[in-house]
């Protein structure tokens, strides 16, 4: 199998994880995964309640009995990034340990769940790395594992994955499944569904400081166009909107001017691309490259002529997400910035939460999308959605696969237990029904105390920050599939609202491609994409001699992947 689709892997190693956003880095920390999470990925490498060691589990990575007819899985491998926010030092053997005993009671036998969480600034690259040096039957090689979108379509035509679709249809939780869509649109054309999305895939929205707002004498509600949003960065820079009596604040920050790896590419400063899309995307049912596009060429002019301005914090070319929002809601604001696009959802919680917890005005208001954004594509940007897959032994027998998916999928929608875990964690530990009084920021003037009656669910102290309250696990109980029915909820009225805000103006972004030409060449073409944009924004190239040399360098083998696609 390695042999088979090790060129495929290698091309595609850089391909970007998702975020979510939350990502944590959730890309992804947006997700659910993603869609939001509320602490940055950390790399590590966890069997927490089972031993890594080769001699318990024989190195297998779906270590089984068998009998005809039968497969029983005793060790599930999954591979995550920073969306499962029950990590190590948060929690994470409490989530293993009852996430075993609840699973194990489905299925009628004992089942040990090892979990490799990896870090998200190389999350693609280190999955193609398990991926090409591992065979099922080794424990370094996952069962399961999280992809994003666009990581998803690269894989997906490799022969890795297993195909779903009928334990999907088949699966217990589809008598309760609100959003069928979701899953039913990652169906190739042969029906076959190689990933899937507990949640749909969430969006960023534009977050902007009151404070800073009222400090130039202006309102969200005067931000209609570019050229307002560019007025209101050049108040924030010139003028002096954290009040210290001096300049040096930006208008905006993001991670990276652009993130041309991971779709929808335009999400983290929407305004300046506004009707550009720099990748391979539909357009009136035709597949183009939008990178050449004369959109495209004036997005880039629009970041240069900020960025000269000094609008745009410089940070942001090497900016990661973590480093972005650390540096927005600082607790030195004398450097800061006054606007920042980040994932919506749990996150307007989570970035008010720190901004008190760093003792700065905490008001934010959302940005509706400016005109130019509504006229060309209609709203934000709704990403796909991240996706679970189960890697393919490619024996002809799927008793394997099915029993991963019994274990792991089948089990994380059952509406009660075990999809608790999956969305608030281990009880007790993240959250509870038991009587109890807590108060954070004890002794300064944030101070808040907590106090639930027996019976009453609610969300406890975060294990390693007893002075912040525990949000969520991997699943966002605002954008899952198929909602909890043990009637455990606890949603914050800002999550809720972040929610309502971006699910009112967004659209679909564009489906990601796959190509088996684009999966050679995604990682160069990625990379050159990434230095040309910095170095117009930085003004060593102008759009159109950027936009020529990438014509040089890939013009051929972009009208190859578009006549692949196209064909």
């Amino acid at each position: 199998m390695k042999k088979k689709v090790l060129s495929v892997l290698l091309a595609a190693a850089m391909v970007m994880s998702m975020t979510a956003c939350g990502g944590s880095d959730a890309s992804s920390d947006g997700g659910s995964t993603a869609s939001s999470t509320t602490s940055s990925s950390s790399s590590s490498s966890t069997e927490s309640s089972s031993s890594s060691s080769s001699t318990e589990s024989s190195g297998s990575a779906a270590a089984a009995v068998e009998t005809p007819g039968e497969y029983v899985l005793e060790d599930l491998y999954i591979v995550v990034d920073g969306t499962l926010t029950a990590t190590v030092d948060n929690g994470q053997d409490a989530f293993i340990e009852q996430w075993e005993a609840a699973v194990s009671q489905k299925l009628g036998h004992s089942i040990k769940l090892h979990i490799n969480q990896l870090d998200h600034s190389d999350y693609s690259g280190t999955v193609s790395r398990l991926l090409t040096t591992g065979e099922p039957g080794d424990g370094s090689f996952p069962d399961a594992l999280i992809m994003s979108a666009t990581m998803f379509r690269e894989y997906a035509p490799t022969g890795l994955l297993w195909d779903q679709a009928d334990a999907y249809a088949n699966a217990e939780f589809q008598s309760r499944v609100t959003l069928p869509s979701i899953n039913e649109n990652m169906k190739d054309s042969t029906g076959a569904l190689y990933g899937f999305a507990p949640t749909y895939g969430n969006g960023c929205v534009t977050y902007v400081k009151k404070a800073w707002l009222d400090a130039v004498g202006m309102s969200i509600d005067d931000i209609k166009t570019y050229d307002d949003y560019y007025n209101m960065l050049k108040a924030f820079t010139e003028q002096d909107p954290d009040g210290n009596g001096s300049a040096g604040t930006y208008g905006v920050i993001a991670a990276g001017y652009g993130k041309l790896d991971e779709a929808p590419f335009i999400n983290y400063m929407p305004e300046f691309w506004q009707d550009a899309y720099p990748a391979i995307y539909q357009k009136d049912g035709v597949w183009v490259d939008g990178f050449q596009e004369e959109a495209t060429q004036k997005a880039l002019q629009r970041l240069a002529d900020a960025y000269a301005a000094g609008l745009i914090d410089p940070d942001t070319e090497e900016a990661g997400t973590k480093q972005a929002r650390e540096k927005w809601f600082s607790n030195d604001q004398s450097t800061s910035e006054g606007v920042f696009t980040y994932w919506a959802g749990t996150w307007l919680q989570t970035l008010t939460d720190n901004l008190v917890k760093q003792e700065v005005d905490s008001e934010i208001v959302m940005l509706p999308p400016i005109a130019e954004i509504k006229n060309s594509w209609g709203g934000y940007l709704n990403r796909e959605a991240p996706v679970w897959v189960i890697t393919d032994d490619q024996n002809g027998d799927n008793s394997r696969e099915q029993a991963i998916f019994d274990a792991l999928i089948e089990t994380m929608l059952d509406g009660d237990v075990v999809q608790t875990l999956w969305t608030y964690g281990a009880e007790d530990v993240h959250w509870s029904t038991h009587a109890e009084e807590f108060t954070t920021n004890a002794g300064t003037d944030k101070e808040k105390t907590y106090s639930y009656e027996e019976g009453t669910f609610h969300l406890k102290q975060s294990p390693n920050d007893p002075n912040s309250v525990w949000k969520k696990n991997h699943l966002d109980a605002v954008l899952v599939i198929a909602p909890l029915t043990n009637g455990y909820v606890d949603t914050s009225e800002l999550a809720v609202a972040g929610n309502k805000f971006f699910t009112e103006n967004c659209v679909d972004a564009p489906q990601a491609p796959a190509s088996e030409t684009l999966s050679e060449i995604n990682n160069d073409l990625v990379d050159l994409k990434k230095q040309l944009m910095n170095q117009v924004v930085t003004g060593e190239k102008t759009p159109a001699d950027a936009i020529a040399e990438y014509q040089e360098a890939f013009g051929d083998q972009i009208e190859t992947v578009l006549s692949e696609l196209n064909g």
